[in-house]
């Protein structure tokens, strides 16, 4: 058996519990680093999500939406699912110009991350854009309730006050002014 580093836990299989074209829950055989054995609950998704922060001079555009799982308002960018065979740069301007009626022309990326992964598989692949165009109305009005360009420091603003929750928007916005991008 090849060496691992220490502190790796040992994943030895799993068994699927529930599976859909959406998620898939399985229990992972798995040996932490003291050696003990534990079955974990894992989710895995198909789709990785890609999001866009859009900009345009001092001004972010937002989404404000009702999420029914966690019967929250808030505001977010857009995003969704990538689809098979779809690149995250191609799903990322399908996305904001189904959710929004903006369609972003170029897209420069900004980070990648995993919104939970001691329990979610799924990867966030975030863009920033600068020169979108309006092509009219949302494909889509389930997106959001309201679309909204939002004064950058109001964004900072909404994040400090709760009322950016969802988690790929939340990584998002937080890493893009880290970044000094916004």
């Amino acid at each position: 058996m090849p060496e691992v580093p220490d502190g790796t836990w040992v994943h030895r299989g799993e068994s699927v519990v529930y599976d859909s074209e959406w998620v898939r829950l399985v229990v992972a055989d798995v040996v932490m680093p003291d050696g003990t054995q534990v079955d974990h609950h894992v989710v895995r998704t198909p789709h990785a999500a890609a999001g866009t922060i859009v900009l345009d001079d001092d001004r972010v555009l937002l989404l404000y939406r009702h999420r029914f799982i966690t019967d929250t308002w808030g505001w977010e960018i857009p995003a969704g699912r990538i689809d098979p065979g779809e690149s995250p740069q191609d799903a990322a301007r399908r996305e904001t110009l189904e959710e929004s009626g903006w369609e972003p022309q170029a897209l420069t990326p900004l980070c990648a991350f995993h919104p939970a992964n001691g329990l979610l598989d799924q990867t966030f692949h975030i863009f920033t854009a600068t020169d979108a165009v309006h092509r009219g109305e949302p494909d889509d009005r389930n997106e959001a309730a309201r679309i909204e360009w939002i004064d950058r420091v109001e964004v900072r603003e909404l994040l400090l006050a709760g009322e950016i929750t969802d988690g790929l928007s939340f990584g998002a916005i937080s890493f893009a002014i880290a970044a000094g991008v916004m």
